[in-house]
């Protein structure tokens, strides 16, 4: 948490905000600072305190995209493009705000770590309470290869055609469909929620090897994945704990969502069932998902 939604959400209420603005300085909190000092990567990733400071300001924005679960900050300087990668990680928000005063809630308030002072008098604040979240300046997207390796978009023309080329693999069709679809390179954007609630429309069991489900049924699943996405981005996403949009306000999906982290089945009213699937913990029905 969070995912695709959650960021498609964010990008989309960044856009018209800070697109075509100018970064005039950048604060950077002393967690972060004493953390890189003791050779540890906390949130600033492959560049040190000082330089990051140094290369932001006199940066405009000049667009805002979404892949997968990062946001692609587009700045240029001097007609010279750069780039500005975030990723939320667990706990990372964003927030606009004209004061810190207006960052309501104390959790995000004493996490914050990152400021882009605009020259307008604006902040793009970035806070993150566990600090899993990153932050990448690159020259351009080949700067950091992984970003090269993940998945098309779910929405993309080849999507079904790529997921179902890797569902074949023998690297892949022995993993549990839960795992297999949560996999960047395999779905990109899809993570714990929304490949419970699929998997559960389905009635496909987390656990379930990928070998053992049909052409037929894998597409199904991959379509049911776009439709519980689609979903969630016009709900404003899941507010499970830690996500806020840019205003602090929270999303509406987590009272749409029929499996995750429920106690009982919406269909059958059994008791559900917990699993660790891929590092996750997957909840499910056992009488309907198999």
């Amino acid at each position: 948490m969070p995912e695709l939604p959650e960021v498609e959400g964010l990008v989309r209420s960044l856009k018209p905000i800070v697109t075509g603005k100018t970064i005039e300085s950048v604060e950077i909190s002393k967690t972060i600072i004493d953390s890189k000092a003791n050779g540890k990567e906390a949130i600033l990733k492959g560049l040190d305190v000082e330089s990051f400071r140094e290369a932001l300001p006199h940066m405009k924005i000049e667009r805002i995209d979404r892949r997968s679960k990062y946001i692609y900050f587009h700045l240029q300087k001097d007609g010279t493009p750069y780039l500005l990668v975030s990723h939320l990680g667990m706990s990372g928000a964003w927030f606009y705000v004209k004061g810190l005063h207006e960052i309501l809630e104390d959790k995000f308030k004493r996490h914050i770590h990152v400021i882009l002072h605009f020259s307008e008098g604006e902040m793009l604040v970035y806070a993150d309470i566990r600090r899993f979240g990153e932050l990448r300046f690159l020259n351009s997207v080949e700067d950091y290869p992984p970003l090269l390796l993940m998945a098309p978009e779910p929405f993309d023309q080849n999507a079904l055609d790529h997921y179902l080329e890797m569902s074949i693999l023998p690297k892949y069709e022995n993993k549990p469909i839960k795992e297999f679809i949560m996999d960047g390179h395999v779905v990109s954007g899809c993570g714990n929620i929304y490949a419970t609630e699929a998997l559960f429309r389905m009635r496909i069991h987390p656990g379930r090897k990928v070998k053992r489900i049909s052409k037929e049924r894998k597409i199904q699943l991959f379509n049911e994945i776009v439709i519980v996405l689609l979903d969630s981005i016009e709900n404003g996403g899941s507010s499970i704990s830690d996500y806020r949009q840019i205003n602090g306000e929270s999303g509406k999906m987590q009272n749409r969502l029929q499996m995750y982290a429920k106690k009982t089945c919406p269909i059958c009213h059994a008791k559900t069932l917990q699993k660790t699937i891929g590092g996750r913990t997957s909840t499910y029905c056992g009488k309907c998902q198999k």
